[in-house]
């Protein structure tokens, strides 16, 4: 595997790794409720809710029944599918 590769991979790996630190931030931004009035804290939330909603809605509309009575699950499927992705990436590269 030349160098060039090598970089590529890397760079995806850490990429699948921050968002999905984003997307278990999220989560627990969602349980916990920090103040909106503060301008840092909604900025902060604007930001991280601007990186995962979409993604979020795409997995809502795919498959509706990730919602169980109002407990969305579509953070839980995303999480998962990184990881597969991540790990098949990573072994297929790097055996």
């Amino acid at each position: 595997m030349n160098a060039f590769t090598f970089a590529v991979v890397q760079l995806l790996h850490t990429l699948i790794n921050v968002y999905i630190w984003i997307i278990i931030i999220s989560a627990l931004l969602s349980f916990i409720r920090p103040n909106p009035d503060n301008q840092l804290v909604r900025q902060i939330l604007q930001a991280i809710y601007q990186v995962t909603e979409p993604v979020y809605d795409f997995i809502r509309r795919k498959m509706p029944f990730v919602v169980l009575s109002g407990i969305d699950l579509s953070p839980i499927i995303i999480l998962l599918a990184l990881q597969f992705l991540d790990t098949f990436m990573m072994r297929s590269f790097f055996g």
